[in-house]
C-alpha cells in the first residue's frame, strides 16, 4: 500500500472514479486520509524503538531527536541487560526524567514509544488490516467537507446534494470512530513501565 493506491480506494468508495470530472482534488482527498491516519494513530501509534545517549550526572533524557511522538511506552537503562531494566519516569515535552536510583552516565539508553504514522510514495505503516479504516475514515471526512462547503451554495449534482453528502459523511464517521473505539479496547501498548504521571492531553484518552 501507498498513497497513490489509498488515493484510488479512497474515490472507489466516493465513486468519484471519472478522471476528467474529479469532485475532490488529489490534494483534498491526501488532507482527508491524513486526518483519517491522525485519528487512527493516537488509538494505534506506530511503535519505534530509539537509542538516546544519556547524560552525565542527570536523570534528563532528550526526545528532541524524536518526531511525531503519541505516547512514551518505556525508557530502558542501563541498556543489554537481563533481565532488562527499565525505569519510572515522567515525560514533559521534549525531555524525560528518570525517577530511580539510576543517573545517566553518558551511555545510551532505550526509548521505546509510539508515533504517528505516515503515508507517501513508497512508505505505508499503517497494518494490512488496519488499511480499510484509514479509508473509511478518509471517505466520512470528504463527505463533510463537501456537505459542509456545499450548503446555500447552488448545487448542479443531481442526487449528490448537500444534505446526501452530509448524511453520508455522517453515518461512515460513526461506522469510523466504532472501529477506532474497538481497535483501542483490543489493541494496548505493552506498557514496559508506567510513568509516573500520565500526562493531560486534549487530543487522547489514556483511558482508566
Amino acid at each position: 500500500m501507498n498513497l497513490a493506491t489509498m488515493r484510488t480506494n479512497v474515490r472507489r468508495d466516493l465513486k468519484d472514479e471519472d478522471a476528467a470530472n474529479y469532485r475532490w482534488t488529489n490534494d483534498e482527498i491526501d488532507r482527508c486520509i491524513d486526518n483519517a491516519l491522525r485519528d487512527y494513530s493516537l488509538v494505534v501509534p506506530d511503535d519505534e524503538k530509539a537509542t538516546i545517549a544519556t547524560v552525565s550526572d542527570s536523570r534528563n533524557i532528550s526526545l528532541s531527536t524524536l518526531t511525531d511522538v503519541v505516547l512514551i511506552y518505556a525508557v530502558e537503562f542501563p541498556i543489554d541487560k537481563y533481565p532488562a531494566i527499565y525505569q519510572r519516569f515522567k515525560a514533559y515535552e521534549t525531555t524525560i526524567t528518570m525517577l530511580g536510583r539510576e543517573t545517566g552516565d553518558g551511555n545510551n539508553a532505550y526509548v521505546y514509544y509510539g508515533k504517528m504514522h505516515l503515508v507517501a510514495a513508497t512508505t505505508w505503516t499503517v497494518a494490512v488490516p488496519h488499511e480499510k479504516i484509514i479509508a473509511l475514515g478518509a471517505t466520512a471526512y470528504a463527505l463533510l467537507q463537501a456537505g459542509g462547503y456545499s450548503v446555500n451554495r447552488a448545487n448542479v449534482g443531481g442526487g449528490y446534494t448537500p444534505v446526501n453528502f452530509l448524511t453520508w459523511g455522517k453515518e461512515k464517521m460513526a461506522r469510523f470512530e466504532k472501529e477506532l473505539k474497538r481497535l483501542k479496547s483490543r489493541v494496548r501498548p505493552a506498557v514496559l513501565y508506567s510513568p509516573a504521571i500520565l500526562p493531560e492531553s486534549q487530543s487522547t484518552d489514556w483511558g482508566p
